[in-house]
């Protein structure tokens, strides 16, 4: 980064960051670029149209982040995502993607045909955020800071991708392959990915994914981080706390499973976790619990080990219910306490390679902008389901910098934000290819 900032004008810097792209590739803990992203990306970078988006990228950073800023202010909570979706559609339209529309999960979807024959890539942003109705998403500005709930997670993203359409129609750049643009509901909490999975399940017929989430631009995202959450209800018959006792308790075997699943040691590689995080239940402090309930989430990078530990906390939940009956010697059915298990997310894992023609692309992207590559992650975004189908999926920063995301202080600033845009459009033209200058290095698959 400080290479750009060093450098006179676009043309000097990006010379200049195409010589970090050899530190980039020695890098001891990823393997080489391929030789074709580095060709791709040199041929683009030396091209006048591709410059010259390159170069209304950054001076439409005022704009994208005026944008950013818009649309976070547009409440967008879990399953309520319909005013922002609607804003957002007539955004499309305003850059001429005329066939933009909502699908009938509420995604806004818009495609950018390109000369034909080439492959279909996805580039999407989530609309929603984890914060319920009524939070208060006014953007407030102290020293060139801005914060409010969503504006980086995912307010930047949604953002990033208008500023790439804006360069592609500027330089008039014509792709080889598709791209279809899309902002996607429900990627956060219990959303459960419902968007994206109800676009894969209509659309067979796509070659790559990425999505733009989150905001540091050094780190990719390219395996999934599969999630399995449940609500685990104990019920039994409840009772007067005096009179009644010797009833079990449905807030006693909910204690017992907690203290069963807290035991419960999973394996730091490939890295595994699960928590109890909420609880509910009673009547009143003088009874016995007629119902109790938890809420579990449990994650893997790895789809066998998350199934191995989903069956190791689930036989324990159903211990605890049996440990508490038999505490009280029950065993007429109308007088035990049962467990009720009801699946409320489910996210597939998968992990990407580490040498995918894809992932090269994007770091020789990264690297081009005079970015840097920190880290190549597994994290669980939208970008799940598309690993989980086989299809090449990398999730990118929309850049600039942050903190704070699902929280109410989140906060952006807008430090060379316009790197993060400028490195998505080099990615995807190399992706679908630039007609008369690269050939697409997405591959068709056999759908």
């Amino acid at each position: 980064m400080k290479c750009l900032l060093n450098c006179r004008g676009l043309a000097a810097a990006l010379v200049c960051s195409l010589a970090l792209s050899t530190a980039a590739a020695q890098s001891p803990k990823l393997p080489p670029i391929p030789p074709a992203a580095v060709a791709a990306i040199e041929k683009l970078t030396s091209h006048a149209g591709v410059r010259q988006a390159l170069a209304f990228i950054r001076d439409d950073d005022e704009r994208t982040l005026r944008e950013q800023i818009e649309l976070t202010e547009i409440p967008s909570p879990p399953f309520k995502e319909a005013v922002r979706a609607a804003d957002y559609l007539e955004r499309f339209k305003a850059l001429g993607l005329s066939d933009a529309r909502l699908d009938a999960e509420g995604n806004v979807i818009a495609t950018r045909k390109g000369s034909g024959g080439g492959p279909t890539l996805v580039v999407s942003a989530h609309l929603d955020t984890v914060f319920p109705e009524g939070t208060d998403v006014k953007v407030r500005v102290t020293d060139k800071r801005y914060a409010a709930p969503g504006i980086g997670d995912d307010g930047r993203g949604l953002a990033a991708i208008l500023s790439v359409i804006r360069g592609l129609n500027e330089a008039q750049l014509r792709t080889v392959g598709d791209i279809i643009f899309m902002g996607t509901v429900g990627e956060e909490e219990l959303g459960d990915l419902r968007g994206v999975k109800a676009f894969f399940r209509e659309n067979r017929s796509i070659d790559g994914f990425i999505s733009i989430d989150g905001i540091d631009i050094g780190r990719i995202v390219n395996s999934a981080t599969g999630s399995r959450r449940y609500r685990i209800l104990y019920t039994g018959p409840g009772g007067h706390s005096f009179q009644a006792f010797g009833q079990p308790s449905a807030a006693h075997a909910l204690g017992r499973a907690i203290a069963k699943i807290s035991e419960v040691r999973p394996p730091a590689q490939p890295k595994t976790t699960f928590t109890v995080g909420t609880l509910k239940g009673g009547t009143s402090v003088n009874s016995i619990a007629a119902e109790a309930e938890l809420g579990l989430d449990m994650r893997s990078d790895d789809a066998a080990e998350l199934a191995k530990l989903e069956r190791q906390i689930l036989q324990l939940a159903r211990d605890a219910a049996d440990d508490e009956n038999r505490r009280w010697g029950r065993k007429d059915a109308k007088e035990m306490v049962k467990v009720e298990f009801k699946l409320v997310g489910d996210r597939p894992a998968g992990t990407g390679s580490p040498d995918s023609p894809m992932l090269g692309v994007a770091r020789q992207a990264i690297a081009a902008v005079g970015g840097e590559v920190k880290s190549v992650a597994s994290s669980s975004t939208d970008s799940n389901q598309a690993i989980s189908l086989g299809i090449p999926a990398l999730t990118l920063g929309g850049g600039g910098d942050g903190g704070g995301a699902h929280g109410p202080d989140e906060w952006y600033s807008p430090l060379d934000a316009w790197l993060g845009p400028q490195h998505h459009l080099l990615a995807l033209l190399a992706l679908v290819g630039l007609e008369g200058v690269t050939q697409p290095l997405l591959l068709k698959r056999g759908h």
